[in-house]
């Protein structure tokens, strides 16, 4: 399983592509790919963004399902989908509920 991943341009946040085609900021809302023709479309998507100034730098990550909920499978992309690792009350880590 696969997810795209990006910075939003306009505050750095780290944002995932979303079941709508949006891009949301917690991974759990993001679109699960399965192939890699999802990743392909889901790609070309992050590309329009990108000529857009939505995002930048979109790529594909490795997620695993765990306990019913979606996370990042490498530590990297775990620290960047919860936020700072200096206290755990900050970033996305702190408001996220699901």
């Amino acid at each position: 399983m696969k997810v795209i991943t990006a910075n939003r341009l306009i505050d750095g946040e780290v944002v995932f592509l979303g079941a709508d085609g949006t891009w949301v900021e917690l991974i759990g809302a993001a679109r699960v790919l399965a192939d890699k023709d999802e990743i392909a479309a889901a790609l070309a998507l992050g590309a329009q963004a990108v000529a857009a100034r939505l995002i930048v730098e979109p790529y594909e990550i490795d997620v695993i399902e765990t306990d019913g909920r979606l996370e990042p499978a490498r530590f990297r992309e775990k620290i960047r989908a919860a936020g700072p690792t200096t206290h755990p009350a900050l970033g996305k880590q702190a408001r996220e509920t699901a």
